[in-house]
């Protein structure tokens, strides 16, 4: 770039006035309404959570509960470094992302334990299949996946102004799915070092699900996030007062999720003779195009943000290297290291961060949701951009570094 980044530039008009646009009385209202929301959800989610820990460390055993939590932790850590890179362009709230971990480490397992049986019970005796098979290809599919379902469902209901797009379902379900696991590791690694304690068993048991498939569940789950984050990419406002708009959507994903289980269950029992040719032939090729299919959303919404952002540049709120730098991968790259020289990384951080949330909330209210709220947000964004970037500049000039991009 051969023009300055960050420059004084024209004088940013006054945000786009909307005739509805809630005052701030109303606004802050309509913040605690949603702060409360999520605060009593995460009570209740929290609440089961502790419930189905008492179940394992009575089934376990305190010291073994420990133990294999930590055990534990590795996968599920694995899988949250990956969804943070996936949900970096557009951060999910934190308050929803940690209800929908919940809601799959407890709720999600509660329903399975009190269901599995029911399921069995009701449609066992229809399959040539014997007890065992059935469980494992079967009922664990079904009853697992509409329960990490149900827990979607209640995010795209409860967070429609934040649940948009297929990025979106995809990280959210990857939160549901990551949180089963982590209680359904803890049963598996528990099984194992009740046997021998530390030994081979547990080895093998911890490599095989904490190391080579901690993904898992998140093959599954992720079909039901990505439909439903389509229907809410369909949808516009007031949306989400109509199930039969998004109750295919649903169904749309469950079916592959369910699939994609039973597959993953009975592959060994149904299909190959060893683990090394299910690994390979069947596993490694489904995280391969898993990360590929996600490669290609995220690709569509920095693509998405560049437009969005363009937008600001025409009405001058944003200088046209600022929507390179916010817009595309190399010019943050590029931007972060320029930076980091100049000391000022926390302060392109922020005013990163603030672009990305203005690209989100312009396509929201493009495609008319809620457009109230994401109107007076987008003046608080835009307010917000121009003393970020005054701050960029004053840490910039501090250090004596020049503008990045300039000759």
């Amino acid at each position: 770039m051969s023009q300055q980044v960050g420059g004084p530039g024209p004088q940013p008009p006054a945000p786009t006035p909307y005739a509805t646009a809630p005052t701030p009385r109303q606004l802050e209202r309509g913040r605690r309404r949603s702060t409360a929301a999520v605060t009593v959800l995460l009570v209740l989610t929290a609440a089961v959570a502790v419930l189905v820990a008492r179940f394992l460390a009575s089934a376990l055993g305190p010291d073994t509960l420990f133990v294999v939590g930590l055990l534990a932790l590795v996968p599920l850590a694995i899988v949250l470094v990956g969804l943070w890179w996936i949900d970096r362009w557009d951060p999910e709230p934190r308050g929803w992302l940690a209800f929908a971990l919940l809601w799959g480490a407890g709720v999600s397992v509660f329903g399975t334990l009190v269901l599995g049986e029911a399921f069995t019970a009701a449609f066992g005796g229809l399959s040539a299949l014997d007890a065992g098979t059935f469980g494992a290809v079967v009922q664990a599919p079904v009853v697992e996946e509409v329960m990490k379902g149900a827990g979607l469902i209640v995010v795209f209901l409860a967070a429609r102004s934040h649940f948009d797009g297929p990025v979106d379902g995809v990280v959210y379900a990857g939160m549901v799915a990551a949180g089963f696991a982590f209680t359904e590791n803890i049963l598996y690694f528990g099984a194992a070092y009740g046997e021998v304690g530390w030994g081979p068993e547990l080895a093998v048991t911890f490599v095989l699900r904490g190391l080579f498939s901690p993904f898992a569940h998140v093959l599954f789950t992720v079909w039901i996030g990505f439909f439903l984050g389509v229907a809410a990419h369909r949808m516009g406002p007031g949306s989400h007062a109509a199930p039969a708009r998004w109750a295919g959507w649903f169904l749309l994903g469950l079916v592959p999720a369910v699939l994609g289980h039973v597959l993953w269950n009975g592959g060994l029992a149904l299909l190959f003779d060893d683990f090394f040719s299910f690994y390979v032939l069947l596993q490694v090729p489904l995280f391969l195009a898993a990360i590929a299919a996600v490669l290609l959303l995220m690709r569509g919404e920095r693509r998405l943000a560049h437009e969005k952002l363009a937008h600001y540049e025409r009405t001058g709120w944003l200088l046209p290297q600022e929507t390179v730098m916010f817009g595309t991968r190399a010019g943050r790259l590029q931007s972060r290291r320029w930076a980091r020289r100049a000391g000022a990384g926390d302060q392109l951080v922020r005013l990163e961060r603030t672009a990305r949330r203005l690209a989100a909330v312009r396509h929201r209210l493009d495609r008319g949701h809620d457009v109230e709220r994401n109107a007076a947000e987008e003046s608080r964004l835009l307010r917000a951009t121009v003393r970020q970037r005054q701050e960029l500049l004053a840490a910039v000039g501090s250090a004596g570094v020049s503008p990045a991009g300039s000759a």
